[in-house]
């Protein structure tokens, strides 16, 4: 086998060894736009988020259970959780499941300081911020039966949106409302199913990935700093693997 061959075939398996290596992070971001990504929260800078890293805001003492990095939420009362410390730019992931259908949850992205100092002191039942919706497939049905309305004001697969004096300037589809980024894909699995969210908050823009897919977010947040908090929304949801990396 002369040379030229030998040394061609050490270069293939060298590139093939390289791909094997290569983290969640890196297989995403190979992708270029990062439309899909395969982000699981394992490479450098990651860190997971137990019991240990949140403090109960405005929820019951049952409210929430954990168990390691595993948490389990009644839904009773609406409440929030927040972690100890602010944050402005970062990366999380995790994976939700509702166990009942019609279930409602959320993750807040920079909920704002004042707003949690009025929840702590009873005032209100969630956060100003960046919500990041958690939303089983059965609630359009559940809220058009409630209300007698229709439900073509929300999603089930990943809106974002401001709320309370919140700022944020939706990427399309946008609801009617105009405040809600709406999903360009239906991606949400149902109840009793894990689904997987990738979230990137960077300098007032929000983006949402479903199940390995962009769908929706935001730009021109304010605020663009704050607490990130798990929400409690009337029925119980888990959430695992939740993992976060701070961005300078």
């Amino acid at each position: 086998m002369n040379t030229l061959i030998k040394t061609g075939i050490i270069f293939i398996f060298s590139i093939l060894y390289s791909a094997q290596l290569m983290t969640g992070d890196e297989k995403a971001e190979s992708k270029g736009s990062l439309k899909k990504a395969s982000i699981d929260g394992s490479g450098h800078g990651w860190r997971a988020l137990t019991g240990v890293d949140f403090v109960n805001v405005n929820c019951n003492e049952k409210t929430w259970r954990w168990e390691k990095g595993h948490a389990f939420c009644t839904g009773k009362p609406v409440g929030v959780i927040r972690m100890k410390e602010q944050i402005k730019n970062f990366e999380l992931v995790c994976e939700w499941m509702h166990k009942e259908k019609g279930g409602n949850s959320g993750v807040f992205v920079w909920a704002s300081p004042a707003s949690i100092k009025n929840l702590e002191a009873g005032k209100g039942r969630l956060p100003h911020g960046i919500e990041v919706q958690v939303l089983d497939l059965g609630y359009a049905e559940k809220y058009i039966k409630r209300y007698k309305k229709p439900a073509d004001w929300f999603t089930s697969h990943g809106d974002v949106f401001p709320t309370g004096p919140a700022k944020m300037k939706p990427f399309p589809p946008v609801a009617p409302n105009g405040k809600r980024s709406f999903p360009s894909k239906d991606l949400t699995k149902g109840i009793n199913e894990w689904n997987h969210y990738y979230v990137r908050a960077i300098n007032g823009e929000v983006r949402l990935w479903v199940n390995g897919e962009e769908v929706s977010g935001g730009t021109n947040c304010e605020p663009a700093v704050g607490y990130l908090c798990l929400e409690s929304e009337g029925a119980p949801v888990e959430f695992k693997n939740i993992r976060i990396r701070p961005l300078p």
